[in-house]
């Protein structure tokens, strides 16, 4: 059987390669930085890392993992309710439970795991949910393995949501889910106007806060500080994988009682490893590190306004953003991936992407800055660009 199987798959990569779509990884041989050494230690300086903030490679983090290491040793070998939960786990859930101004917080081995695990506990096929068309893949997952009514509104699209909240006033229980920050455009969900909505539709609210923690507002806490409706979002997920240190793990806060049923049924928490105590070691101290000043959130905004103004004064087009994510539209598929190729030769690490991760023809180059960029790194990138994109007949 596998040799007509083997055809059929080597028909289709030789398919993706030949559109000139085939995904190659670049190794990294260096801590996630600024500026890092890939492949045979070819130096360019990194466009397209979640490092939002710059801590994956930051000393204390280092340390403090290195410590919890030495105190609490490697791994856990269990899961949660077993004998999987230190007091690192209980310190850090209520460290991400003070940051949200939540009630509790559960943790997950990645926030992919926290959307997938959270809607089907919660929901049955008497209830509704309401996605955004442009929801991260991992809540459409865990919308999927939950046996509610699904709807779902064109992005940020308020006449829409307004409509499906009126056709699902049929159902039981009502949820509104919705990512913070879209993470292929960078702008953010109109959280206002969502809860609005949701206040007159007696509906819950859901964020994924994975790319909006840590950059908007005004201290970078995230859509509930930047539009002041920390009362009226219901339940966060997130992940400690982006701006905060960049390692790995996710979670879920917000009311107690939510907090508590999911760790009664959550599927993803009940059958999966504990956070290793490093990761949970270097995270309590990164939430520290954050509740002491608010200098690398102010630089990250720096350096996202100063790369916006360049690019858009050399005539690129790149969609409004209110984050750290900056997407250089390109609209061509195969023209993203030349274009990303050409950028690592001036010395610039950046990806394109292109459908079925974006819609087709709206193929481009997703930038991202970070607190860790200098203003020399800026220069170099927006140098690169513009030298590229003449080449390609992107720019005049």
């Amino acid at each position: 059987m596998y040799g007509k199987f083997q055809q059929f798959l080597n028909d289709e990569l030789r398919d993706i390669a030949s559109a000139g779509l085939y995904k190659k990884e670049r190794i990294v041989r260096t801590p996630q930085k600024a500026d890092i050494c890939v492949n045979e230690g070819e130096e360019v300086l990194n466009f397209c890392a979640n490092n939002y903030l710059g801590l994956s490679d930051n000393a204390r983090l280092i340390e403090a993992a290195k410590k919890a290491m030495d105190a609490r040793g490697f791994g856990m070998s269990s899961v949660r309710f077993i004998c999987g939960t230190q007091d690192l786990h209980k310190q850090l859930e209520c460290a991400i439970s003070a940051y949200f101004k939540t009630e509790d917080t559960i943790l997950y081995s990645s926030c992919f795991d926290a959307n997938g695990g959270l809607f089907e506990p919660l929901l049955t096929e008497e209830d509704a949910i309401i996605s955004d068309a442009l929801n991260h893949a991992s809540i459409i997952d865990g919308i999927r393995l939950c046996k509610a009514k699904r709807y779902r509104y064109a992005n940020a699209d308020m006449n829409e949501l307004e409509r499906c909240l009126q056709e699902a006033q049929a159902q039981r229980y009502r949820v509104i889910a919705t990512d913070g920050v879209f993470s292929m455009d960078g702008h953010v969900a109109p959280m206002d106007r969502i809860c609005t909505l949701a206040g007159k539709y007696d509906a819950l609210v859901m964020v994924d806060e994975s790319h909006s923690a840590g950059v908007v507002g005004p201290t970078g806490r995230g859509v509930a500080e930047l539009f002041d409706v920390y009362d009226q979002v219901d339940v966060f997920t997130g992940t400690l994988g982006k701006s905060f240190g960049g390692a790995m793990g996710g979670f879920t806060t917000g009311h107690r009682e939510i907090i508590d049923l999911l760790r009664q049924r959550s599927r993803p928490y009940l059958f999966s490893n504990s956070l290793a105590p490093a990761i949970a070691g270097a995270s309590i101290e990164m939430f520290g590190l954050l509740d002491e000043s608010d200098e690398l959130h102010s630089r990250l905004m720096e350096n996202v306004q100063c790369f916006r103004h360049k690019m858009l004064e050399a005539g690129f087009d790149i969609k409004p953003t209110q984050s750290a994510i900056c997407a250089v539209m390109l609209y061509d598929a195969k023209l993203s991936q030349d274009f990303a190729q050409r950028m690592q030769e001036e010395g610039v690490y950046v990806t394109g992407f292109y459908y079925p991760v974006v819609p087709r023809e709206e193929a481009r180059i997703r930038v991202q800055l970070s607190a860790g960029h200098e203003k020399a790194h800026i220069d170099k990138a927006v140098r690169a660009f513009i030298k590229v994109g003449k080449e390609l007949n992107v720019i005049k």
